[in-house]
């Protein structure tokens, strides 16, 4: 198996790391300023066993073209396009309709997506910042590869939006987590309490699922 290695030079690092991103399947060897290069690199050839190994867990790339089964909601719903019919997608029951030309098919879905996650995470965080009895500045959305929510001390608030394609009960987890940041910027016992309230419901299966199925969500509309 080939791949690419990326050298990363740590001012703060004191050994050599190796890192597999299971989302974008880059590898990375991260090493301290002095280190030297070429025994840096004879030491990650030798762990190339471990480095393969952890590329065969790397989830595929899931494009957005017809015929795909796209995870909205965790829920299959198939790329049903069509070059006569309007170009703005429209939801039905187990599909995505959607025309146009194919040429920029992609862009398209992934513009409506964004814009289908904002309504949707707009009115969840409305709908649990009244429960909270707090404001939230402003609502956006992103696609970090890092994090599923933020939420800032001025009191607004950011999500990925691939959010939308995970079961409503992990997205709404998420919500109540960063609505409940608008009372504790922390994570301490009272925060996790007021998730809990909010939520109605324990938020750790949540981040459990984030945690075991959220690589897979972000190969959706990569091609790698």
């Amino acid at each position: 198996m080939s791949f690419e290695l990326k050298l990363s030079v740590s001012p703060t690092a004191r050994a050599m790391r190796l890192r597999v991103d299971r989302r974008t399947g880059e590898v990375v060897l991260t090493i301290p300023k002095r280190a030297s290069r070429r025994k840096a690199l004879a030491w990650a050839d030798g762990h190339r066993d471990w480095i393969e190994a952890r590329l065969a867990e790397v989830v595929p790339g899931l494009p957005l073209v017809p015929g795909t089964d796209l995870p909205l909601y965790d829920r299959p719903h198939r790329i049903d396009w069509s070059p006569g019919r309007p170009r703005t997608p429209r939801l039905e029951e187990g599909r995505l309709v959607v025309g146009g030309p194919e040429d920029g098919l992609e862009a398209r879905l992934l513009r409506w997506l964004r814009r289908h996650a904002l309504d949707t995470l707009a009115a969840e965080t409305a709908e649990f910042a009244a429960r909270a009895g707090v404001k939230v500045a402003r609502i956006g959305i992103g696609d970090p590869l890092s994090r599923w929510g933020s939420c800032s001390a001025a009191g607004g608030i950011r999500y990925s939006w691939r959010l939308i394609l995970a079961p409503d009960w992990v997205r709404r987890a998420t919500v109540a987590h960063e609505v409940a940041h608008r009372v504790h910027m922390n994570h301490g016992p009272d925060f996790h309490f007021l998730v809990e309230t909010l939520l109605g419901a324990d938020p750790k299966p949540a981040r459990s699922w984030l945690r075991r199925h959220g690589p897979s969500l972000h190969r959706v509309g990569r091609a790698v």
